[in-house]
């Protein structure tokens, strides 16, 4: 919701406060013959000092703090307590400036059963203003989780079409294929297992991307098949070098989170000849994923890039919108390394 709708509906409520509080002094004095104006306005004043500072106070605490510390994450009961000494502690400190600067228009009775009776009647006061508060800050939240799952779904294909558009690209089909079909005369059986990979790595890309959320362990799975298939586009297998490290089980990942970088880091590791050109490293805490992507290449090559492959600023929208406030996404390129760190947070 934008500021400006949600400063109106602050705006909205304290005037229909004060329209009432308007009310309440014309229903007291509305019938006298003889109008006081000061003693109308002193009232005025008062009331104002005793209804509506203290109703601010619990107002804000409830929208500020009570909401997201409690409520939001469904421990009524703290939030019945906490929201009670709040309407309680407004309540009285409504009650003390109203005794410090309009003492005489409290009894003298007003240190027992009086006084009593106006705090627990301005508490139910700021009680309400507080439930109001509550109301209005559900509404608002609930209205901008609503949008926003409207705009993931949106951006959740938008990034999917770029996503196969990036990983099905004619080069790394083409030269797959090529080798699996040199790789038919030299192994038939290797060959025929890296054509059953390929033809996962596709049904992967085409059908289980289409889910909001899929098993880590799925996505491992499809990672290792795409690394195995670059591995043979050169006479070097290890310079792609992947780690794991954690429990995998029960954990649930946006799917293709971690291709896009590692599709990068292959494609713009210039010297397929050195070991560990790409080093892969993904950890499993209790807390969080941590992903990180190295690769090394000669900043004096300067031959043209291929097109292809999904941009930072895309992939950093996708993670703003599927992880909100769950991640940190650090992209550090140094004299010959290209480093990308990336952290989940379980929630």
């Amino acid at each position: 919701m934008k500021k400006s709708a949600v400063v109106a509906l602050h705006i909205a409520f304290w005037v229909c406060y004060l329209i009432l509080i308007f009310v309440i002094i014309g229903m007291l004095y509305g019938r006298e013959e003889s109008v006081d104006e000061a003693r109308i306005q002193r009232a005025f004043e008062a009331i104002l000092m005793f209804a509506l500072l203290p109703s601010i106070l619990s107002f804000y605490s409830f929208y500020l703090f009570i909401f997201p510390k409690f409520f939001q994450q469904k421990r009524f009961i703290e939030t019945a307590m906490y929201g009670t000494l709040v309407a309680v502690l407004s309540a009285g400190v409504g009650y003390l400036l109203l005794r410090e600067f309009y003492g005489e228009l409290c009894t003298d009775s007003s240190e027992d059963n009086e006084a009593v009776g106006a705090l627990i009647f301005m508490s139910l006061v700021t009680e309400i203003s507080g439930v109001i508060a509550l109301m209005m800050k559900g509404f608002i939240t609930w209205f901008e989780e609503l949008k926003l799952r409207e705009e993931l779904t949106k951006k959740n294909h938008e990034t999917e079409l770029a996503l196969i558009k990036s990983q099905l690209d004619p080069h790394f089909l083409f030269n797959t294929i090529n080798n699996i079909d040199v790789l038919i005369l030299k192994d038939a059986d290797k060959a025929s297992d890296y054509l059953n990979k390929l033809s996962d790595i596709m049904r992967f890309m085409l059908y289980e991307t289409k889910s909001d959320e899929i098993s880590l362990q799925r996505e491992l799975e499809y990672i290792e098949k795409y690394i195995q298939l670059q591995r043979i586009r050169t006479a070097n297998a290890n310079y792609i070098q992947l780690q794991v490290e954690g429990n995998l089980s029960g954990h649930l990942i946006a799917p293709m989170l971690f291709i896009p970088f590692i599709e990068n880091a292959v494609k713009h590791a210039t010297n397929k000849k050195v070991n560990n050109a790409v080093d892969i490293h993904i950890k499993i805490e209790t807390n969080g994923i941590w992903f990180e992507c190295k690769n090394s290449f000669n900043p004096l090559d300067n031959r043209p890039k291929k097109d292809g492959g999904l941009g930072n600023e895309l992939i950093q929208k996708r993670l703003n919108l599927l992880y909100p406030e769950r991640h940190s996404l650090k992209v550090v390129k140094n004299e010959n390394q290209y480093h990308v760190s990336l952290r989940i947070d379980h929630g």
